[in-house]
């Protein structure tokens, strides 16, 4: 069992009495710890990232470009040692959890590259003795908040751009998966990133958040996590009226209109619904298919379902791994019988599986409706509901009548109705015949209590970046 530290100005420290145990979900066993530190530390960590924010800031473009592009070389180099940490620490499959870290340093390559593309804007004045400039600089201080489902994704979609736009970054992993945060900060300190540009705490969130909320110096909140604790963190950063971006929870509708593809549309489904045990934000959580394949497509979903391989996620052949602790396998478990009790019909799974570790069978679920839970709430794990519909109008009411509006899917061969259909879903993003839309280079976000702001894109950057016009007569 490893013993890790936290990465406070350059150097690696431990104050803490205590310590947090990190257990693997696939066998319930410790694999490593970590130090909960709290309040002394979080206090230490904005002044040392205020400090660096003076030289990192007004450091050129280029230089700033430099740096990203060696961590980038850096992640590739040990790509397959983070995998290994991640699947030890959070479950995924090791083949998953591999794609996950070629996808988490897509985004730092992405903007090792957009550093150098920051660019203003010179505005046509009204007399002829003014100049009107506009250009972007660094928001300052940002505090970035990340979960367990994604250890290294969440991390470089927030870092990556901080770190190009000119900021410094206090970044609190979540206590589950901290393991994989600190390994990719131990490259990003063999990059040469100068020290306090990047200060790390595990620990007690309410604490070590707290104090970051609550501080002046700190001048931006990226949050990804559930609903509930981003609605708290607007309200406390209210007192300092800091920028923020929250990417919150999904309940993503899957729509199958009768002239699709229907063994992509399976596939899709599958490849949407059990990446990660089903435990991200964008997955599908409700399938809504037109009622006159509705049986075929039935059969075919059960099928490939039950060639899922689940297991360890060290196990080569692994495709669906456990989830995250005891809570999640209670909460399948709260939301299979919420739908039997209120007529759902189960077609396979339903169960956890007789081994150590948090497992739950991939499970489908037919006749369904909007009475029940699954229908509602966010599963995060490994449900399908099936729900029919007869006309656009109606898939399209059901599909956004929903608090959430993160990602929705959508498989169809009529160019007409997809992009009509597009227009009408209430969501940030789209998938059109595409289970897979995330990419560095297009902005991930959502609509109403899904959150606000954008990662990813050109736009990802700007949002660690205040907008500074120069009046300038002459």
């Amino acid at each position: 069992m490893e013993v890790y530290k936290n990465y406070i100005n350059g150097q690696w420290i431990d104050h803490s009495k205590e310590q947090i145990d990190v257990i693997n979900p696939a066998t319930g066993e410790k694999v490593g710890h970590v130090p909960r530190h709290g309040k002394t530390e979080a206090t230490i960590t904005v002044e040392h990232a205020h400090q660096a924010l003076k030289t990192w800031k007004f450091m050129n473009a280029k230089q700033r470009s430099a740096y990203l592009y060696q961590w980038h070389t850096l992640i590739k180099r040990d790509a397959e040692q983070l995998a290994r940490t991640m699947t030890l620490e959070q479950g995924k499959p090791i083949q998953e959890a591999l794609a996950e870290i070629h996808y988490a340093n897509s985004y730092v390559l992405w903007y090792a590259e957009e550093a150098k593309r920051l660019y203003g804007q010179t505005i046509p004045a009204s007399v002829d003795d003014k100049k009107l400039i506009v250009q972007y600089e660094a928001v300052g201080v940002v505090a970035a908040i990340t979960p367990w489902n994604f250890p290294a994704a969440m991390i470089t979609r927030k870092v990556a751009p901080a770190l190009a736009a000119g900021c410094t970054v206090l970044l609190k992993p979540s206590e589950l998966t901290p393991l994989t945060a600190l390994k990719l900060v131990e490259l990003a300190d063999e990059a040469g990133i100068p020290k306090g540009v990047i200060n790390v705490l595990t620990g007690t969130s309410r604490e070590i958040v707290k104090v970051w909320t609550d501080d002046a110096r700190v001048r931006k909140l990226t949050f990804t996590g559930s609903t509930a604790v981003g609605k708290t963190l607007m309200r406390d950063i209210a007192q300092t009226v800091k920028k923020v971006s929250l990417e919150l929870g999904g309940h993503a509708p899957f729509i199958i209109f009768d002239d699709a593809q229907l063994e992509k549309a399976v596939e899709g489904v599958v490849q949407s619904k059990f990446r990660n045990a089903g435990q991200t934000c964008i997955c599908t959580n409700r399938v809504y298919v037109q009622h006159t394949i509705a049986e075929k497509f039935t059969n075919l979903l059960r099928e490939r379902i039950e060639q899922l391989k689940v297991g360890n996620g060290l196990e080569s052949d692994t495709e669906v791994g456990p989830l995250i602790n005891q809570s999640a396998i209670d909460w399948m478990q709260h939301q299979l019988e919420d739908a039997l009790e209120k007529g759902a019909q189960l077609v396979t799974g339903g169960k956890t599986m007789q081994r150590e570790g948090f497992y739950y069978a991939p499970t489908l679920l037919i006749h369904t409706d909007d009475t029940m839970s699954c229908m509602t709430e966010e599963t995060f794990g490994p449900i399908i509901p099936v729900a029919t519909f007869e006309t656009m109008d109606e898939v399209v009411e059901k599909a956004n009548d929903s608090i959430y509006g993160l990602a929705a899917y959508v498989y169809t061969q009529n160019l007409s109705q997809a992009i009509t259909i597009s227009d009408r879903l209430e969501y940030g993003i789209v998938g059109l015949n595409d289970s897979q839309p995330s990419t560095a280079q297009a902005p991930f976000g959502g609509f109403k209590e899904s959150g606000m702001g954008r990662e990813g894109g050109k736009e990802g950057l700007m949002e660690y970046v205040e907008t500074k016009y120069i009046s300038l007569q002459y």
